[in-house]
Formats: C-alpha cells, sequence, structure tokens
C-alpha cells in the first residue's frame, strides 16, 4: 500500500467477510494485519486479486479483541448520542411548550439519531455482516418514527392549533444547527466512517444540518405570515428526509 486509495480499496475487497474483526493499515511500510476467525484463504485470495504486490507475510494466534480504532469509534459515538439525546429532550420540551411541529418533529429526529449511535456502539469491533445489519435497523426504525410524524402533521393540519412562538423555534434551531454542526465534524475524524454504521451515522447528521436550517426558515414565515402553516409544512418536510435518510441507509445495508 502506498496511498490511502488503496486502503479504501482493499476495505471494500474485504466487506462482507463476515470472519474479519478488525483491519490495522500500516500504509508507510506497506503492511496489512487482519485479525479474523477461521481460515485465512478467502482473505489471502482477495487481497491478491487486487494486483497490488500483496502476499502473506505471516499469520499467528491472538487472544486480543479490543482495538485502538475500535476505542475511538466509541468515544465519538459516545460523543455524539450524548449531544443528540441532550436536544432531543430540549426540543421536544421547547416544540410542545411553543406548539412547534417543526421542533417536535426535529426532536424525534434526534432522538431516532440517539438510537443510532447507540446501537452503532454495538456494532463496533463486529464483522461487517453484523454492522450491515445494524444499519438495516436504524433505517427500518427511521421510517417507523417518520410515519408516526406525518400522522401527527396530518392531525395538526386538519384541526384547530394555535401560533407556534417562532422566536423559540428560531432561537432553538439555532442551537441545534451548531450542535449537528459539531456532531458531524466528531463524526468526520473517525478513520472508519467507511463503514455501513458509521456511514449511517453522518448520513442522519447531515440531514439533521439541512432540518435545522429549515426550521429557522420556518419560525420566520410563521411570524410574517401569522400562521402556523409554515411550521407544519417543515415538520412534513422533516419526515420525509428522516424516509429519505432511511432509504439511504438500508440501501448501505445490502
Amino acid at each position: 500500500m502506498d496511498c490511502p486509495s488503496e486502503e479504501n480499496l482493499i476495505r471494500m475487497k474485504l466487506d462482507g467477510i463476515s470472519s474479519i474483526a478488525n483491519l490495522d493499515f500500516d500504509i508507510p511500510n506497506r503492511k496489512l494485519t487482519v485479525f479474523h476467525s477461521g481460515e485465512i484463504d478467502q482473505i489471502e485470495k482477495s487481497v491478491i486479486e487486487l494486483n497490488l504486490g500483496g502476499k502473506k507475510i505471516s499469520t499467528e494466534q491472538t487472544d486480543q479483541t479490543e482495538f485502538k480504532e475500535n476505542t475511538n469509534q466509541k468515544k465519538l459515538l459516545w460523543s455524539v448520542l450524548a449531544i443528540n439525546f441532550a436536544f432531543f429532550i430540549i426540543e421536544m420540551t421547547t416544540g410542545i411548550v411553543s406548539k412547534s411541529m417543526g421542533l417536535v418533529a426535529d426532536s424525534l429526529d434526534m432522538l431516532a439519531d440517539s438510537f443510532v449511535y447507540g446501537i452503532s456502539l454495538f456494532a463496533v469491533g463486529g464483522t461487517i455482516v453484523k454492522k450491515k445489519r445494524i444499519a438495516k435497523l436504524a433505517g427500518y426504525f427511521q421510517i417507523t418514527l417518520a410515519i408516526i410524524g406525518f400522522v401527527e402533521v396530518l392531525r395538526r393540519f386538519f384541526g384547530d392549533e394555535k401560533l407556534p412562538d417562532f422566536s423559540t423555534m428560531i432561537i432553538v434551531s439555532i442551537f441545534a444547527l451548531i450542535a449537528n454542526g459539531i456532531c458531524l465534524y466528531i463524526l468526520q475524524k473517525s478513520k472508519s466512517k467507511e463503514e455501513a454504521h458509521m456511514k449511517a451515522s453522518m448520513i442522519f447528521t447531515s440531514n439533521d444540518v439541512i432540518i435545522n436550517l429549515g426550521v429557522i426558515i420556518a419560525g420566520i414565515l410563521v411570524n410574517w405570515l401569522s400562521s402556523s402553516k409554515p411550521d407544519l409544512i417543515i415538520g412534513t418536510i422533516v419526515f420525509a428526509l428522516v424516509i429519505q435518510g432511511a432509504f439511504r441507509i438500508l440501501k448501505l445495508s445490502k
């Protein structure tokens, strides 16, 4: 290996081999250490097929089950989980008080993200197949929350709802935007961001940034038009984005 692109190529080639527990790349010395269970034949064959001059140097038994990369992943995921769950509570509370469907919708999205990061923690150190299964579970969970959200939007649209507090919508969403920006930065620092469960986390967080901007715009329109419709519209868009993100996750899990 002489560059990160070759590392990504090897990772994609070995993707799907369930016996692999961890890949340790030493790019300067052109070495790859594969921690796995069972026979090495399939792994060796896959690496050789890349025509990068790969060959097996040695193989030995080890009792190592914890890896530095996995520890770093856990720290990152715990950080973004704490941020998202805190803002779930903040946005749900302020959303109910201010009667903003946009904030309530975003809070549910934050809760969904918290679950995604939580189950991603269970995936750390697991096989690639296990990680894809967890990404799949996360996708279906998002779809379930989105459907519940759509039902609530319809109820409010046809009901007699009070005008949301636009200032609360804007202020809380600005803080949520900052929090999601921090989460995205933290996730981007991960060396394992190409793995399915980490990709799932970044997709959800990227959607959140867009959603926060949408709620801010909706708050401005609520004040300008003296109507709750912009808030309900952004709520609908939020859940549509949640479903879109969920399908992207399900695609990753195949």
